[in-house]
């Protein structure tokens, strides 16, 4: 049987933490900026972490 391949999209998107989380990066940072206050656009340059409800998903494509 052939190795799994990771799904290449995904593990471009999603780090793995120290203790197994996943880290992602925020939408909405693209295009279209000159309506966005600063502040706003200095909270979407921070990452976050995916929801419990998406973490199972996940880990599944990065395998």
């Amino acid at each position: 049987m052939p190795k799994m391949k990771s799904n290449r999209g995904a593990a471009k998107t999603f780090r793995k933490t120290a203790s197994g989380k996943i880290k992602r990066s925020k939408a909405y940072k693209s295009h279209i900026l000159t309506t966005k206050s600063t502040k706003r656009k200095r909270g979407l340059r921070k990452s976050t972490l995916v929801s419990k409800a998406e973490t199972k998903r996940i880990t599944i494509l990065l395998q």
